[in-house]
């Protein structure tokens, strides 16, 4: 059993399943369910789910979607230092899901901003952290995820990285993004994520460009499965049977939750991206981002 480090953003996902047209400026039929989310607490939840430990480092408000978000990372038994904030509110996503499985997200990240060192926990007997990109790249937290990587760097721990989003990294700036990739250890991006860092129109040219900051590249491809990079060696393909999605949301937080703990174990990326690939099939055949709240 491996202890995994996730750090990043707690959110209440609010996810409005549409199966028709949408009619802006009037009203349009919806399924609408709140769910836990955030890209890290959805890596945290999938990697407990598979009996890993894990300590969550994020924060949440003083509010009733705080404490929803607290009882269920409690019920999967994720640690956790006190996370509540009483001065400002829950972050929030709302999450469009179209007819074909599609999401389109609009985030406010609440009292996630300002994340810094003295919510990290001690470092000792951790496996590996992960770390999204969502943290690393907001402004008002930067400074402070700064210095958690310094810190798990200086601990030798391994760190898994995810870039968030191409929105979350045009709106920091692409280059700066791009500088804090050679302090990682495997990145994890998808493809749009990976053809917009490296300004590439090639996900195979996108990778191997991402391998010269990062010694392992993963870059996941949706029902494409995903390709992977190690240091000295060539492209790896891993594929995927198929589904029809029911929601996308959170799939590839999924796959990295999968990922890490088949690498830790293995150092394989053939079967590490098996594992991932797996896991996000699975996601993206319910509602939400994360398995069911229920660990039985």
């Amino acid at each position: 059993m491996t202890r995994i480090l996730c750090i990043g953003d707690a959110m209440l996902d609010v996810v409005a399943l549409i199966d028709s047209e949408i009619h802006y400026g009037s009203d349009t039929p919806a399924h609408i369910t709140t769910h836990g989310g955030g890209a890290a607490a959805n890596t945290a939840t999938w990697i407990a789910h598979q009996g890993h430990q894990v300590f969550f480092v994020s924060r949440i408000g003083n509010d009733a979607a705080g404490s929803a978000i607290l009882s269920e990372l409690n019920a999967w038994q994720i640690e956790h230092k006190d996370m509540s904030h009483i001065s400002g509110k829950t972050g929030v996503v709302v999450v469009i899901v179209d007819k074909t499985g599609q999401r389109t997200m609009f985030p406010d990240s609440g009292v996630n901003s300002g994340l810094g060192i003295d919510d990290l926990p001690s470092l000792e007997n951790f496996d590996a952290a992960f770390l999204s990109g969502y943290s690393l790249f907001n402004r008002d937290s930067t400074a402070g995820v700064e210095a958690m990587i310094t810190a798990i760097k200086e601990a030798k721990i391994p760190l898994f990285f995810d870039p968030a989003s191409v929105g979350t990294i045009s709106h920091f700036d692409r280059d700066r993004a791009l500088t804090y990739l050679k302090q990682m250890d495997v990145l994890l991006p998808n493809e749009e994520e990976a053809l917009f860092l490296t300004n590439q129109s090639e996900v195979e040219k996108a990778i191997e460009e991402l391998q010269t900051y990062c010694p392992v590249v993963v870059i996941k491809l949706g029902d494409r499965g995903a390709i992977a990079m190690k240091t000295g060696s060539e492209i790896i393909t891993s594929t995927v049977n198929k589904i029809d999605p029911v929601d996308t949301t959170g799939a590839g937080d999924a796959f990295a939750a999968g990922f890490i703990p088949q690498w830790i174990a293995s150092k394989d990326l053939a079967d590490s991206m098996k594992a991932g690939n797996e896991l996000a099939r699975q996601c993206v055949a319910i509602i939400g981002a994360r398995p069911s709240v229920n660990p039985q």
